[in-house]
């Protein structure tokens, strides 16, 4: 247990009384690291837009609305945040509902001092156990990056990419995997092997660091004198792929003369080593990832358009780590307890601070750069500040939020919104996904504010 991860928790009171609020706050405040009060549910929203907190404590009774209700909602877009419920009535039914519908803790009105410290100590405890157990399994089941076969988050779109690799990993079908430089499309392609049930190797090629004339050698094998240097026959990639999976990343890079012989593979089943007259039947399936646009390249001829269609039979977007910021907290543990035990140095203990301001930073080189900066973290002892402070996230569509005198966080909320529609053509889903909240969050908002146009 880190008690440092404790302390630096950040929690969110939600209650109508004043006394309440500001009892909570002077009883907490000096024992975490941020505690923010909110007198009702769209208070406490505007706050949570800001930031994550790690533990709510709400009021059952709130305008408008009972804590269990919004708990409910809360469970739809946020299973990372644990709820402490506090009512002034002594209903036995509505704490078994809430506790039943995901609160942490219920406790009654009046309590002392002590039982709200010693219920939202143990909720951390019971959350950071979880946590540390979480990352425990991952650590010992993945020795290396390379290696890795399960994914780390617990945002709706990792969500919904695991769903969908878990659906398509037991067929035969093609995939192709859409995404960002190191966001882990090899992941995602390591674990649709994993779950194939295909008995073969997981065997990765990258189409882009191999010289172009040699590709071919390299995937099909050659005979002996089949070119300079040819001194003994070798089996090719595709070969040691029988039964298993050949993953063909930067598949954008490759030469259109392969292509016609990959796609002469695919059709087949069957390939020819260089220099050879004779096929050999080889049973592999083929998943494909890039992080260009094929078909902007099937447009300008540089990727021929029958093989684009075969294999995207198929396709998983992997998000970028900007899209995903929510994931953040538990990507960091994990790479923070995983890069200790491989360089032998104590983990460094990153603050709520130090988490805010990485969720803060754009990512241009998604999980991967994450990775890098941790490492280096660990080394140097400190943050690297300078570099996320210099590649802070931009605003959507590169707007500039200024904000007009009088303007409420409210106000700006709405802006902010209502913008990300505009620049994604009313689309709710997308915009959910950039904003990081659920299509609900969204629908729920226009309807408060009596937009009802907005497809």
């Amino acid at each position: 247990m880190n008690p440092t991860a404790l302390n630096d928790a950040a929690i969110l009171v939600i209650d109508d009384e004043a006394g309440m609020r500001n009892f909570l706050q002077r009883v907490l405040h000096k024992q975490y690291g941020l505690v923010e009060v909110a007198a009702d549910i769209a208070e406490a929203e505007q706050l949570r837009q800001r930031c994550h907190f790690d533990l709510i404590i709400a009021d059952n009774r709130l305008p408008g609305t009972s804590g269990a209700e919004w708990l409910q909602h809360l469970r739809e877009e946020d299973r990372d945040t644990d709820v402490i419920l506090i009512t002034g009535f002594a209903d036995m039914d509505v704490a078994i509902s809430a506790l039943r519908g995901g609160a942490s803790d219920f406790l009654l009105k009046p309590f002392r001092a002590e039982d709200i410290k010693q219920s939202v100590s143990r909720c951390l405890a019971q959350r950071e156990k979880a946590r540390d157990a979480f990352v425990s399994r991952h650590v010992e089941a993945q020795t290396d990056e390379h290696n890795a076969n399960d994914f780390i988050g617990e945002t709706p779109v990792i969500r919904q990419l695991v769903t969908l690799v878990q659906r398509i990993a037991p067929t035969q079908s093609t995939v192709l995997i859409q995404g960002e430089t190191g966001t882990g499309k090899e992941l995602v392609a390591q674990s649709i092997h994993k779950r194939s049930g295909r008995s073969g190797p997981f065997v990765p090629v990258n189409c882009g660091s191999i010289a172009p004339d040699l590709l071919e050698s390299e995937l099909f094998g050659h005979t002996r004198g089949a070119f300079t240097g040819a001194h003994a026959a070798r089996q090719g990639l595709c070969y040691f792929a029988d039964k298993g999976t050949l993953f063909l990343d930067e598949i954008g890079e490759m030469p259109l003369a392969m292509q016609a012989k990959l796609l002469r593979m695919l059709e087949s089943h069957a390939i020819r080593p260089v220099g050879s007259e004779r096929e050999v039947k080889v049973d592999c399936r083929i998943v494909a990832a890039t992080n260009r646009d094929l078909q902007e390249l099937v447009r300008v001829n540089q990727f021929r358009e029958d093989l684009f269609y075969r294999l995207n039979v198929v396709t998983l977007e992997v998000p970028a780590l900007r899209d995903r910021l929510a994931d953040i907290p538990l990507l960091t543990k994990y790479f923070v307890h995983r890069l200790a035990s491989e360089l032998g140095i104590p983990a460094y203990p990153l603050n709520h601070q130090d988490i805010r301001q990485l969720q803060n930073y754009h990512w241009p080189g998604n999980v991967r750069e994450l990775r890098n900066v941790l490492e280096r973290t660990l080394l140097l002892g400190k943050l690297p500040t300078e570099l996320l402070s210099a590649n802070a996230a931009p605003g959507t569509g590169g707007r500039e939020y200024l904000v007009p005198n009088g303007w409420t966080l409210r106000d700006l909320e709405r802006r902010y919104m209502l913008d990300t529609l505009e620049t994604v053509e009313g689309n709710k889903s997308e915009a959910a996904r950039r904003l990081g909240v659920s299509r609900k969050t969204i629908e729920r908002k226009l309807n408060e504010w009596e937009i009802g146009s907005v497809s």
